[in-house]
């Protein structure tokens, strides 16, 4: 991966809609080269997705809640992930050093919604406990991080 690719990668994150065309205005390369080269990021799963990000709120889900999870010390990890991966309501799953294995960020539309996800959650087979904050507003999220050159 060079510095191209770098840049290319960034003014995607920016705006994925972007032509190819304007891509190689941006980069100084030709429109098939750069369609090359995207393809190329995509194969390789450096680039996974094209997505619209939304405004939650505008879609029914005004509230963000970041719950952290500790398994059961003999829990089977891939089970608890497994339940965990079809819950609709949650939107990233970290695992983390700590005491808590995951951090879980979640969207639902009402606090009544968010007590059911957490009932659910703690019935969940390997899951010992839960503990969550609530998001009162969000400044700002998946804010596009500069790409560095890898060797």
């Amino acid at each position: 991966m060079d510095a191209i690719d770098l840049r290319l990668i960034d003014l995607l994150r920016d705006n994925a809609r972007s032509s190819y065309a304007e891509l190689a205005r941006q980069v100084g390369l030709s429109a098939p080269a750069v369609h090359e080269r995207v393809g190329k990021l995509e194969t390789a799963g450096t680039i996974r997705a094209y997505r619209a990000e939304v405004e939650p709120e505008t879609i029914g889900l005004g509230v963000t809640a970041l719950i952290g999870i500790i398994e059961d010390s003999g829990a089977d990890t891939d089970d608890v992930l497994a339940a965990l991966r079809v819950m609709p309501e949650i939107e990233s799953c970290h695992f983390m050093a700590g005491v808590e294995s995951y951090q879980l960020t979640v969207r639902v539309g009402t606090i009544a919604e968010l007590e059911q996800l957490i009932v659910r959650i703690n019935r969940t087979p390997g899951v010992a406990s839960t503990r969550t904050a609530i998001a009162l507003s969000t400044k700002w999220e998946n804010r596009p991080q500069p790409g560095r050159e890898v060797a």
